[in-house]
């Protein structure tokens, strides 16, 4: 079963990132740990975070205390700790954290560049923010930073 995380305020990019692997990664924002903590029992998610105190001294909850500033790292360090595969997925919105729903190219037709109707035959919504994407040379970009980060 592929872990659930729950990441604190100070690690909002690896946040957007583990969404862009297909990793579910919910986002706390500036909220109290006691909240954070009551959260994570709730929802069975595994914490993510670079507060000690939090990491290491709540009882009742997994949490995992990320090590480095440094995003590359930390995904490193969730590999190796987790056995988390990588590859840019396109399966959740990077900013909702919302299963993408395929949608027909017809419907699309609406909501993107004229161009990128014309050259691309398949899109994927965000049912939360609308946010429409598909697979361009920003997916090999994207996947080109991955190996870059990971080095």
């Amino acid at each position: 079963m592929q872990p659930i995380f729950l990441v604190d305020a100070m690690l909002g990019t690896l946040a957007r990132w583990l969404r862009i692997l297909g990793y579910d990664a919910e986002y706390t924002g500036d909220i109290p740990d006691s909240e954070i903590v009551r959260r994570a029992r709730a929802e069975g998610r595994l914490i993510l975070t670079r507060d000690r105190e939090l990491a290491f001294h709540r009882k009742g909850v997994k949490a995992i205390f990320i090590r480095s500033e440094d995003l590359g790292e930390q995904l490193a360090q969730l590999r190796d700790d987790l056995g988390l595969s990588y590859s840019v997925t396109g399966a959740r919105c990077p900013e909702c954290n919302v299963p993408l729903e395929p949608i027909s190219r017809e419907k699309a037709k609406t909501l993107v560049p004229p161009y990128v109707y014309r050259t691309q035959e398949e899109f994927k919504q965000c049912p939360k923010c609308g946010r429409v994407y598909w697979k361009a040379t920003h997916w090999e970009k994207m996947n080109s930073r991955l190996l870059e980060l990971l080095r």
